[in-house]
C-alpha cells in the first residue's frame, strides 16, 4: 500500500486532537483533554509537528524523504504505521 492510494481523511487524526497536544522536543506527548501522555522519537517529532501544521501527506513524505535515507515503500509503510499508532492514541486513552 503506498500514500497514493490513501484518503488522507480516512487515515489522518483528527486536525482538532492533534492540535491540542502539548509536545516536548523530548518527544513527551500530553493529550490535556484525555490526560493520556505517550512518546514518540525523533522522526515522530517531525510528524506530529508537521501533522500539527496541517502539512499533507506528500508533503510529510517529501520532508521525510530529504531528512532520512531511505527509500518510498518503506517511507510510506513506516509513516502509515506511525499514523495508525497516533489515531489510536488519541482514540483510546
Amino acid at each position: 500500500m503506498t500514500l497514493d492510494s490513501i484518503d488522507e481523511q480516512v487515515i489522518l487524526p483528527d486536525p482538532m486532537a492533534l492540535k491540542r497536544l502539548a509536545v516536548s522536543e523530548s518527544g513527551f506527548v500530553f493529550d490535556p483533554v484525555s490526560g493520556h501522555s505517550f512518546t514518540v522519537n525523533e522522526t515522530g517529532l517531525v510528524i506530529l509537528h508537521a501533522l500539527q501544521r496541517d502539512s499533507r501527506l506528500n508533503d510529510i513524505r517529501e520532508l521525510l524523504s530529504s531528512d532520512y535515507d531511505v527509500d518510498s515503500q518503506n517511507l510510506d509503510r513506516d509513516l502509515l504505521e506511525f499514523l495508525g499508532s497516533l489515531s489510536n492514541q488519541l482514540e483510546h486513552p
